[in-house]
């Protein structure tokens, strides 16, 4: 709750401070109810140094994944180099995207697709913080648009009235498996980016519905012996 106060903080602090109106938009929340799911690759994990190599977004709207019109684009990295950590992850090497464009001539894309759209993802607050850095850096300002975290929506529609000290197990594949998902190969941007819009639609479609997630009551039981 304190990060989302301080988020809306620097939003409207970042909002008075706009240089160029052109990115005015950004800062108004589309009135359609379409979000965009996005994931970054990335030469390794640090968000105060490490840079974006591949990106993907997809929009979603009205629950329908419009992955025909996704974004997707390599980028090839300015001074960072490549982490063994990262690659061990995601399978791109330094001579995989050397082809890639640079962030500069792909953010302004990017942001014109994503446009005053909510933005999901697993793991949301790293691809923003990373996408963050290259932002200000250009135009001055941070993402402003909300976030929607999946591993949130699946935290309330299955653990929210869990006893006191139930095991909880917010893993991407702990995700997937419970909503019955096929299995795509993983660490890939637009992989991980359509899984995500997967979560998305059918978490806010069971909590319109008033549907929850079953636990193992087994599970539920023994924890509240041991307790």
């Amino acid at each position: 709750m304190f990060e989302r106060v301080v988020r809306r903080i620097r939003r409207e602090y970042d909002r008075r401070r706009l240089k160029d109106p052109h990115w005015a938009d950004l800062f108004e929340e589309d009135p359609s109810g379409e979000v965009v799911s996005i994931d970054c690759e990335t030469t390794g994990f640090d968000v105060k140094k490490d840079e974006i190599i591949y990106v993907s977004a997809i929009r979603v709207a009205g629950g329908r994944i419009l992955t025909s019109s996704a974004y997707n684009a390599m980028i090839r990295p300015e001074s960072a180099a490549m982490r063994a950590d990262a690659i061990r992850v995601h399978q791109l090497r330094a001579v995989d995207v050397e082809a890639g464009r640079p962030m500069s001539a792909v953010l302004p894309e990017l942001l014109e697709f994503i446009g005053g759209r909510p933005v999901v993802g697993y793991w949301i607050d790293y691809d923003v913080s990373m996408l963050d850095r290259c932002v200000g850096r250009s135009f001055g300002f941070r993402m402003p648009n909300r976030r929607i975290e999946v591993s949130e929506l699946y935290y309330e529609l299955k653990y929210r009235k869990a006893p006191q000290g139930t095991q909880v197990d917010l893993s991407f594949n702990a995700i997937a498996r419970d909503l019955g998902l096929r299995q795509l190969p993983a660490h890939d941007a637009f992989n991980d980016a359509l899984s995500a819009a997967e979560m998305y639609v059918q978490l806010t479609d069971m909590k319109a519905r008033g549907r929850t997630i079953p636990r193992d009551r087994g599970a539920d039981v023994a924890t509240a012996i041991a307790h």
